[in-house]
């Protein structure tokens, strides 16, 4: 490991993510280009000021980000890279990460939080997956010992996610003056779903995640999962000095409502509008071709209420955005194709000269969101499991008229937003067709109150406030 300097010896904060705040590639002539990126923990960590002595420690993702830890000799990325923050990239081996990411973190952890196994056929826990668990252990204690480098005396450390699920634990041995919390962004499994994982497995998750002082969730179900599945897992049970904490992460409304005004988004809005066409009804969804999406069932739905109600038949459109995620996991192209291709079914059978029922874009474009997000009069979240789903708390914070959501009970976000929405169980294609139609023949006033009522729930919990909540809840506890 390339040592660091004494000024990120000094840290009293650290983050700790798969994913840093900037990333790298690098142009034809070699220059490295850096991209900064968006989110909680960027605006939280921004909260605390650059006089707070804080790191965030990320891994290389790709080449670029590879060539930038070279050329900082292992050390502090530039500060005008991103965007004043002290940020230490780990250069792990790419095999390694790719065992640990794919193999482990996105490939079984993922599937077991959100239940997406078909058990007659998987999980396979072979010697394959001995093999890439040894690399989640190896990309794992990288972090640790990094984190353990560069904290100061007492320092508060905040572990994000499945991907790091053993850092705290790993950390702990080698700094036990540390306050250490870890935060699961990611639903947790119930204890008889959680038990599909070997018995080894499943006690060395549970033991890496209680090596933090504070474990923290983002909504309450998830919170007591995790301690139903520590009571099941562990002999000892849960340790009586493990705090739980639950922080709901809500949407940056000041950040989006300024976002979604400039001019690149009023540009998607005309292209958008000319899609839709006059007059016509909009039902949005923004996601990522993740399996927990459920992306088909909500097309599904879509073209149930096209049939049952032809009524709605060139009055609205289908505004569909399914960014490709994950596309190097055979899984998740094939997912990704079966959306694109139930949505040319739906066209073909419905769809008319002058209407286009389902317009499907699948190039991310965060512009474009924000444009769909202000012509939504519907939004449709129907994920089978998620951890929260900041969509469902984005679109009625921009929607320029007011939207009625369209929610999953099983979307972490139904807990907040539950009493203002029209909730559904994400399985029941007639159920969210019937929602569907619901939403769409609000009246316009009580769609606007509803759409009122989402947007002071979503903002409740900022991503500033969100992280500080965290970080002054960790730092008034004293070390294990």
């Amino acid at each position: 490991m390339a040592s660091t300097d004494a000024a990120v010896k000094r840290a009293q904060v650290l983050v700790a993510s798969n994913r840093g705040p900037v990333s790298y590639t690098v142009d034809e002539g070699g220059a490295l280009r850096a991209r900064r990126g968006g989110g909680g923990l960027v605006s939280g960590l921004s909260a605390i000021g650059s006089d707070a002595d804080s790191l965030w420690v990320c891994a290389a993702l790709g080449d670029g980000d590879r060539e930038a830890v070279r050329r900082a000799g292992g050390g502090l990325l530039p500060a005008e890279d991103s965007g004043g923050q002290r940020v230490r990239m780990l250069d792990i081996d790419a095999r390694v990460h790719a065992d640990a990411y794919n193999g482990i973190a996105n490939s079984v952890l993922w599937f077991v939080h959100h239940m997406l196994y078909q058990t007659p056929l998987e999980p396979v826990f072979d010697a394959e997956f001995r093999r890439q668990w040894a690399s989640y252990e190896t990309y794992n204690r990288a972090f640790a010992e990094a984190l353990a480098e560069a904290a100061a005396d007492g320092a508060a450390v905040l572990v994000q996610d499945y991907h790091l699920c053993l850092v705290p634990g790993m950390l702990r041995e080698l700094r036990p003056d540390l306050r250490i919390g870890h935060f699961s962004h990611t639903p947790w499994a119930p204890p008889e779903y959680f038990r599909l994982l070997p018995d080894d497995i499943r006690e060395q998750l549970m033991a890496g995640m209680l090596g933090a002082d504070r474990v923290a969730f983002l909504t309450q179900r998830w919170a007591d999962a995790f301690r139903d599945c520590a009571q099941a897992v562990l002999e000892s049970g849960m340790p009586a000095d493990t705090r739980i904490g639950v922080h709901g992460l809500g949407a940056d409304g000041d950040f989006l409502r300024k976002r979604a005004h400039e001019p690149d988004v009023e540009e998607r809005m005309a292209a958008l509008r000319e899609e839709i066409g006059e007059g016509r009804r909009t039902i949005v969804r923004v996601d990522r071709t993740e399996l927990s999406k459920n992306i088909v069932r909500g097309l599904l739905a879509y073209r149930q209420l096209l049939e049952d109600h032809p009524e709605w038949r060139e009055r609205v459109v289908h505004v569909a955005f399914a960014y490709p995620s994950r596309q190097d996991l055979a899984v998740y192209r094939d997912y990704t194709d079966a959306v694109q291709r139930v949505a040319e079914e739906i066209n073909s059978a419905y769809g008319t000269v002058g209407w286009t029922p389902v317009v499907l874009h699948v190039k991310d474009d965060f512009a474009r969101s924000l444009a769909a997000y202000r012509l939504a009069d519907v939004a449709l979240v129907n994920p089978i499991r998620d951890g929260m789903n900041l969509v469902a708390k984005e679109v009625p914070v921009v929607s320029d008229e007011g939207c009625a959501l369209v929610l999953s009970r099983e979307a972490g976000a139904y807990e907040e937003l539950g009493p203002h929405a029209f909730a559904v169980n994400p399985y029941d294609v007639l159920e969210t067709a019937r929602a569907l139609h619901e939403a769409l023949s609000l009246p316009d006033a009580e769609r606007a109150e509803r759409s009122k009522r989402l947007a002071d729930a979503a903002t409740a919990l900022p991503p500033a406030r969100w992280f500080l909540d965290q970080l002054r809840a960790l730092q008034e506890l004293q070390p294990s």
